[in-house]
C-alpha cells in the first residue's frame, strides 16, 4: 500500500544527505546539481569503511582483501540489477569522458564495412568529440543537427541520415543545457531497422530516474555516478554481443573477461565499492514510501523511486518555469511550450555576458549556480549564444525544496 499518494517525503530524503543538513548549508540552495550531486550517507559510509578497513589489493584470500573484492563485486551486481542488465555488461571507468574515449578507440579498430557514424550537436562534448575524431581513421561523420530555435532533435531529420552504411548513432538521453528528454526507445528502434549500433549518453538523465536499460534497446548506455549521488566514476553498459566483437582495450591476458576488455586501467577500488551505497539509498527511499512491494526486484524499486523523484521535480520546476516564462525579456533555451513531464529540471538562460556577474550575485544570497558553456559548445553555437560567456544554468534534483525555488525566483527577479 502506498502512503497517501506518490509524493516524496522531502525531509526524509534530505536527512540522508549530510551536506544538506549541515550548518554550512542552512538558508542556502544548491542549483548546480547537473555538474555534480551531493552524496547520501549510505555512499559516504561505504567509502569510509573501505578506506579505513579494506584499503588493500582486493581478491586475495586474507579477510580484508576478500571483503574488499566482495564489496566491489556487490556494487557491480546490485547496480546492474537496478538498471535491469546482466552484471557482466556493466563497466566502471574513471569518468564518462574516459569511457567514451576507450569506446572510440575500440571502434577505431573495429572491423566493419559500415563506415558512417552519426553524431549530434546537442551532446556534451564527451559523447561527440571522440566520435568525430574517428573521421581521421576512415569513418565518415554525419551530424544530426538540432532545431536552431529550440535546440531539439527531430526524428524526421534522423530518418534522412540512417541507412545500411551507418555503423553507429550516438545521442544524449537528454541535453545538459535544455533538459528535454529525447525519445530513446523510439530512436533506438528506428536505428535497429538499419542494423545501426546505438550509444546513449545518459549522464544528464539518470540523476532524475534510473532507467530500465534493457527496455530502451540501446547497445551502449553511459552515465556518471558523481552526478547520481555517488563517487566520481563513469558507469557504462555495453551489450554483451557487441562487446565480444569489439577489440579489447585491456591487458592482452584479460581479453577473455568481458568486464575487463573495456577497462585499460581500473578506477579507484574504494569508489567502485561505494557505488552500492547508491542502491542502498534507492532502497531506503523505497521502503520509507511503500509498505507493500508487489515486485521486490531492484529494477522495479528503481522505477518506483524514479516516479517519486520525477513527481517532486515537476513540483519544483513548475513555479520556476512559470516565473521565467512570464519575463518576456528573458530567453530560456529550449521549447517554451514543452510539457514538464518531458523535461528534467535543468534550465539554461541566455544572459549575454553577465553570467559570471549573476552567479556571484546569487552566491552572495546563498544560491549556488553556474555559468559557462558546460562542455556543450556545439549546441550553444547553434542556438546563437555568446561564447565563451555561455549561459546561466539552474539545475535541481529531487532533494531541492520549494522554498529554495522561491528564493531563486525572488533573486532572479531582482538581478535579471
Amino acid at each position: 500500500m502506498e502512503r497517501n499518494l506518490i509524493s516524496l517525503d522531502i525531509e526524509f530524503a534530505r536527512k540522508q544527505f549530510p551536506a544538506l543538513i549541515h550548518d554550512d548549508y542552512a538558508g542556502k540552495g544548491f542549483f548546480e546539481n547537473a555538474g555534480g550531486s551531493y552524496m547520501p550517507k549510505q555512499v559516504i559510509d561505504r567509502l569510509a569503511r573501505y578506506h579505513s578497513q579494506r584499503r588493500v589489493q582486493p581478491y586475495w584470500p586474507f579477510r580484508s582483501s576478500t571483503l574488499a573484492g566482495n564489496e566491489m563485486d556487490e556494487s557491480r551486481i546490485r547496480m546492474a540489477a537496478l538498471l535491469n542488465i546482466p552484471a557482466d555488461t556493466l563497466h566502471f571507468g574513471p569518468s564518462t569522458s574516459q569511457n567514451t574515449f576507450v569506446l572510440s578507440t575500440a571502434f577505431r579498430d573495429f572491423e566493419t564495412k559500415r563506415k558512417v557514424i552519426i553524431v549530434t550537436n546537442q551532446d556534451h562534448e564527451a559523447n561527440t568529440g571522440v566520435w568525430r575524431r574517428l573521421g581521421q581513421y576512415g569513418y565518415e561523420i554525419k551530424e544530426w543537427k538540432v532545431q536552431k530555435d529550440t535546440g531539439q532533435l527531430v526524428l524526421k531529420d534522423l530518418e534522412k541520415l540512417l541507412n545500411e552504411n551507418v555503423c553507429l548513432l550516438t545521442f544524449p538521453h537528454c541535453s545538459n543545457i535544455i533538459g528535454e528528454i529525447n525519445p530513446v526507445k523510439k530512436i533506438c528502434s528506428l536505428a535497429k531497422k538499419f542494423g545501426v549500433i546505438t550509444c546513449v549518453d545518459g549522464v544528464s538523465f539518470v540523476p532524475h530516474s534510473f532507467p530500465d536499460i534493457s527496455s530502451l534497446g540501446a547497445d551502449i548506455y553511459l552515465f556518471s555516478s558523481y552526478k547520481t549521488y555517488g563517487p566520481h566514476l563513469g558507469i557504462m553498459y555495453v551489450d554483451a554481443d557487441l562487446n565480444s566483437c569489439l577489440p579489447s582495450q585491456g591487458h592482452f591476458f584479460n581479453s577473455g573477461d568481458p568486464i575487463k576488455t573495456l577497462t585499460p586501467a581500473g578506477p579507484d577500488h574504494a569508489q567502485i565499492a561505494s557505488v552500492s551505497g547508491i542502491v542502498d539509498y534507492v532502497e531506503i527511499i523505497d521502503r520509507h514510501h511503500f509498505q507493500e512491494r508487489v515486485n521486490d526486484s531492484l529494477a522495479h524499486t528503481a522505477q518506483r523511486v524514479g516516479k517519486l523523484q520525477r513527481n517532486m521535480e515537476m513540483v519544483l520546476l513548475a513555479p520556476l518555469m512559470e516565473f521565467l516564462n512570464s519575463r518576456k525579456d528573458i530567453r530560456v533555451l529550449g521549447d517554451p511550450d514543452i510539457e514538464l513531464i518531458l523535461k528534467v529540471p535543468t534550465i539554461s538562460i541566455d544572459v549575454g555576458t553577465r553570467g559570471e556577474e549573476i552567479v556571484n550575485k546569487l552566491s552572495r544570497k546563498g544560491l549556488m549556480a553556474g555559468s559557462g558553456d558546460f562542455y556543450s559548445v556545439r549546441l550553444l553555437e547553434s542556438l546563437g549564444i555568446d561564447l565563451p560567456a555561455g549561459v546561466l544554468r539552474l539545475s535541481c534534483v529531487h532533494y531541492n525544496k520549494l522554498d529554495e525555488i522561491d528564493s531563486m525566483v525572488r533573486a532572479l527577479d531582482e538581478i535579471l
